[in-house]
């Protein structure tokens, strides 16, 4: 409850804020399957191209307490990581082998909640290919508490004055209408990864169709 509170406060004070940073456009592959508005759980997946890709989605599912999973390098901040976990942010260690927060994320979408995840698990270097290899914990919660798959592609232009943030929601992936009941779990969990990467690239690629329309 905590969560949903301050995730309130914070939306509504800073909705004039973001409006001026990120002066964000939003886009859909189909409004009529979904739109802004989430109905009981999901897995939001986004592609990672800076450290307030988080901030822009929890403006753009406004309606609802996004619980996004966050790197150690940030939750470890003094003020940033407080504030974060003030929010929700799920605490993940890439260096560790502690999965807690695979448990915790379980119980939030048994609870109707909805999970944040960038798959790509890191922010790209210079030059190299985008997006990067996908990792699998998003595919694995998914298909273990068969949550629907909501994915949304940013262009990452913020607090850029010349041009307007771009952002595109794609129609939900149906775990249970992907996964092969022939297949073990590793290779479900591997294809429905797979999955989730071409749609983030065709996204790209219809958003950047849209938006130069």
């Amino acid at each position: 409850m905590f969560y949903c509170l301050f995730n309130w406060f914070v939306k509504l004070t800073g909705w004039p804020i973001q409006l001026l940073c990120f002066r964000k456009k939003i886009y859909y592959e189909n409004k009529a399957v979904q739109s802004r508005r989430i109905k009981g759980k999901a897995i939001v997946i986004s592609n990672h191209l800076s450290v307030y890709d988080y901030p822009v989605a929890m403006f753009v599912f406004f309606g609802r307490t996004l619980r996004f999973q966050m790197s150690e390098l940030v939750m470890k901040k003094p003020i940033l990581g407080t504030f974060l976990k003030m929010l929700g942010g799920i605490y993940v260690d890439r260096d560790s082998h502690d999965f807690a927060f695979m448990a915790k994320c379980e119980k939030i979408l048994s609870k109707g909640g909805v999970i944040g995840i960038c798959p790509e698990g890191r922010l790209p270097r210079k030059d190299e290919p985008r997006p990067l290899p996908f990792k699998t914990g998003a595919a694995y919660l998914a298909l273990m508490t068969d949550t629907p798959i909501i994915p949304m592609v940013t262009n990452g232009l913020y607090f850029n004055f010349k041009e307007r943030a771009r952002v595109i929601i794609g129609t939900p992936i149906i775990p249970s209408q992907v996964a092969d009941p022939a297949l073990s779990d590793k290779e479900n969990i591997a294809a429905l990864t797979d999955l989730m990467r071409n749609k983030t690239i065709n996204l790209g690629k219809l958003l950047h169709e849209q938006s130069t329309e």
